[in-house]
């Protein structure tokens, strides 16, 4: 077996226990066998192809992974949009009874209607956003 296929198979199972494992360290080493392998396709020898494969991962290791763990830690999803809205601050403009209402959510006038529909919530009051059901923000105190 050529040398390049043998560091591709060496990438492809570190690629395997990266994906097993997610611990940020064999992906950046099946790159470098990448490296090899193709250091290995152009005809060089096997001292200049291991040359190529430690370079690789600490080049690798030093700069991927960092990345990579930064992009782990941030958040999954950011809510935009009405879903943003939930957990807001608002003020009552009109009365909010079971039937109407408004209120000011961040600089926009929102119908709405009590969270707990026995609520009445006079104008002036300061709430809190619980729901949006379509156009109409659901809120209490």
């Amino acid at each position: 077996m050529p040398d390049w296929a043998i560091w591709l198979v060496v990438a492809a199972i570190l690629a395997g226990g990266e994906v097993l494992t997610l611990g940020l360290f064999l992906g950046p080493l099946a790159l470098a066998a990448v490296l090899a392998a193709l250091v290995a396709l152009a005809g060089a020898s096997l001292p200049l192809e291991l040359g190529a494969f430690v370079a690789g991962s600490i080049a690798s290791l030093a700069i991927v992974r960092p990345i990579a763990k930064r992009h782990m830690h941030t958040p999954a999803r950011v809510r935009s949009g009405a879903a943003a809205l939930i957990g807001q601050r608002a003020v009552v403009l009109e009365r909010v009874d079971a039937d109407h209402g408004m209120v000011k959510i961040g600089g926009e006038v929102w119908t709405a209607r009590p969270y707990d529909e026995d609520h009445v919530l006079e104008a002036g009051a300061r709430v809190e956003v619980m729901k949006i059901d379509g156009a109409t923000a659901l809120v209490s105190e």
